[in-house]
């Protein structure tokens, strides 16, 4: 049963929740005139008909709207990906970087948009660290598996003996959701500013537009740098801390609870191996599902659906 008071708050539902209350008031008023003039008792039984099927279309509209809303809030569309190098030296940034310009790349072919947020280069030309943002539809639901430890195999170009290197880099996939319930007290917050370098050019080098955040209970550190201004770089920053803390949250249950989970893909802490690119064997092999896949090359170009669609047919079982 429908909560008229509760559906007419919701701007999306506001207008069919006040048709439906009128509706409502009609039946009850036609009952009434029913039940004290027997000669429109089937006049009354036809127009009763005609607005229990009125009210019925009413119904599926507004519940369809809040069903799609409740599969928004659980898979927005939109996320924060940190991608940061692990073990391996210049070759792990290097490899920090395929897996940035493959999840681009990927992005591409499904219509998302993605932007840089933040990003630290190594000497080499790979990413220490980088963050993104990714909108677009089911964007969650398709990636909300990569988080973990991406491993590869492979000869690095400044080898020159022919020796297989292997190096890591961490995948951190977080959900942007509208509706929070993490509370955050000002107190807590240390913020800082700074002049952006990069992307943003030389009007933006020359104020602190550039913010990062430190939350101290926690420890989590973030930083925006892409917008031009401080104040959209704040809520940006604010928006990806808000993010952690959820994720981090949900990762203790996650933990605790990991027995009752059906469907499960591992832990879903970005410290557990969950892939590797083995570039000699050409073969991409995911640890969760021991299942692999081979063309590597296409698979750093942006070919991931068959990895993400087995991860999902998988957690689907």
């Amino acid at each position: 049963m429908l909560n008229i008071e509760e559906i007419k708050k919701n701007p999306r539902t506001m207008h069919l929740a006040e048709e439906l209350e009128r509706l409502m008031h009609e039946e009850e008023k036609t009952r009434d005139l029913m039940e004290g003039d027997e000669s429109i008792l089937e006049l009354g039984k036809e127009e009763l008909v005609s607005i229990k099927s009125q009210e019925k279309v009413l119904e599926a509209q507004i519940s369809d709207i809040l069903n799609k809303e409740k599969e928004v809030e659980e898979f927005p569309n939109e996320i924060i990906m940190e991608i940061r190098a692990g073990a391996g030296g210049d070759e792990a940034s290097i490899f920090a970087s395929d897996l940035a310009e493959m999840y681009q790349k990927y992005a591409g072919k499904k219509g998302w948009g993605w932007s840089v947020i933040d990003e630290s280069k190594s000497s080499a030309g790979g990413y220490k660290e980088v963050v993104m943002e990714i909108k677009g539809a089911g964007v969650y639901k398709m990636l909300r598996y990569e988080t973990g430890v991406h491993r590869v195999q492979r000869i690095p170009v400044t080898e020159k003996t022919g020796r297989i290197h292997t190096s890591t880099a961490s995948v951190a996939i977080l959900p942007i959701r509208k509706k929070t319930k993490i509370e955050i007290n000002p107190a807590d917050l240390e913020i800082e500013t700074s002049r952006s370098g990069g992307a943003g050019g030389q009007n933006v080098n020359k104020v602190e537009t550039a913010v990062r955040i430190i939350h101290k209970p926690s420890g989590i550190d973030v930083r925006s740098t892409a917008e031009r201004s401080q104040l959209k770089n704040r809520e940006r920053a604010m928006s990806i801390l808000i993010s952690k803390l959820e994720a981090r949250k949900e990762e203790k249950e996650a933990k605790q609870y990991s027995q009752e989970r059906k469907g499960q893909i591992g832990t879903g802490d970005r410290s557990e191996k969950i892939r590797t690119y083995n570039e000699t064997q050409d073969r991409v092999t995911d640890h969760r599902i021991k299942e692999s896949w081979h063309n590597i090359k296409s698979i750093f170009e942006g070919e991931v659906d068959n990895i993400i669609e087995t991860l999902l047919q998988y957690a689907a079982k």
